[in-house]
């Protein structure tokens, strides 16, 4: 069976998009450890260079968006992936805290023009209203970078050391994702396109001309629920056994969350895909403070299914991300758009492990009502948004 042309790009974008997360945000869990060890720091200094990257990468997003807007998705993605491998030669070549903390500053600016954000803007340019399926289908497939990445990055660490994990890396930037972007293709108008882009008359074109309710409405809902995700990423064993919870369990209903996010990811290809993005992303937001209310009343038993409605809305939720700005406010300006509204989640991102770790050993089991509290916040501001123009339930 033939593939489609957004079918290819998508495959190709999807695969450079696993290469970068898995070369970035998955890379500290394994190499912390060992980089800490050789360099003589800890590994609490070592992960403060890491959420340092994900600071640049959110206030150079907007700038990152806005090249995308302008000049198509292909050149931004190609020079993210030399920055990622210059970041990355640099990790590798660190001696000490000072160049730990600039290599991943470079790093930083790279996630900020080569991951999700980078990409969702880049299939907006390519096929304007008509993205949902090939954003969709982007993170399915960079949904298994961890289940890719983290076997990889521990077998090169046992083989060539953290050092060499980097620089190999480095080179599969070079050889494998560089070339993917770069035969994405260019992001002239279509007829297609232009036919999609038609009702964009009465959309608004730049960012100035966002309703600001709405924007502060999602940068919130988005903020939100990437704190939820990051601190669950990071500290759900941990927070499942103050509740009660025995390694074994919490450590089985972790392994789940990667399953259930591509569950939730399939039923947004398949059954919600008829559905407004807002009222998915409404019922996606439900998830984690459902599940948590679950654990809390029944107790240990229903850490599973607290780990697979957290899972599955987490899944949904990423695709939002990429479909909400372009269902609410369309696709003229989208890059930059995006790169503002992704600021404040990315802010959350990098200081969630450490608020979140306080919070789970100041108040134990009580930190998930924290968690539980955040969520519901999300979900009633998502309920204050509206489709301009149709009600959220319709397509």
């Amino acid at each position: 069976m033939q593939l489609s042309d957004s079918s290819k790009t998508v495959l190709k974008l999807g695969t450079a998009q696993t290469l970068a997360w898995a070369s970035s945000y998955y890379l500290p869990a394994i190499l912390a450890a060992p980089i800490a060890r050789e360099l003589g720091i800890s590994v609490a200094t070592v992960f403060a260079a890491f959420s340092v990257g994900l600071l640049v990468s959110a206030f150079a997003g907007p700038r990152a968006g806005r090249a995308i807007d302008t000049l198509g998705g292909r050149p931004v993605l190609v020079g993210s992936n030399i920055v990622f491998a210059l970041g990355l030669v640099g990790l590798g070549c660190a001696q000490g805290t000072w160049s730990l903390f600039a290599a991943w500053m470079v790093i930083g600016f790279a996630m900020a023009g080569g991951l999700y954000e980078a990409a969702f803007a880049s299939l907006v340019k390519l096929y304007g209203r008509d993205s949902r399926n090939a954003i969709t289908g982007i993170t399915l497939l960079a949904g298994f970078a961890s289940t890719v990445g983290w076997p990889l990055s521990t077998a090169l660490e046992a083989w060539v050391g953290w050092r060499g994990t980097c620089f190999a890396w480095a080179a599969l930037h070079i050889v494998l994702a560089l070339p993917l972007n770069a035969l994405l293709p260019r992001s002239a108008p279509t007829a297609v396109q232009q036919a999609a882009d038609a009702p964009v008359d009465t959309a608004p074109d730049s960012l100035a001309n966002v309703p600001l309710q709405s924007v502060v409405l999602l940068a919130v809902v988005f903020a939100v629920t990437l704190f939820i995700s990051t601190a669950m990423a990071a500290h759900l064993p941990t927070l499942l056994m103050a509740s009660g919870v025995s390694l074994g369990l919490a450590v089985t209903a972790g392994a789940l969350i990667g399953p259930a996010q591509v569950a939730g990811r399939l039923l947004e290809f398949g059954v919600l895909r008829r559905m407004h993005p807002l009222l998915s992303a409404r019922l996606a937001s439900a998830l984690h403070p459902v599940g948590a209310v679950i654990l809390a009343v029944v107790g240990a038993p229903a850490a599973i299914v607290f780990a697979l409605f957290h899972g599955a809305g987490n899944g949904v939720m990423t695709i939002a991300k990429g479909t909400l700005p372009l269902a609410l406010f369309g696709p003229q300006g989208y890059g930059e758009r995006q790169g503002v509204l992704m600021i404040p989640a990315r802010l959350a991102q990098a200081l969630a492990p450490w608020l979140f770790g306080l919070c789970v050993e100041r108040l134990g089991a009580g930190a998930l009502w924290l968690s539980a509290g955040l969520g519901a916040m999300a979900a009633a501001a998502l309920w204050l948004l509206s489709a301009p123009g149709k009600d959220a339930t319709q397509v």
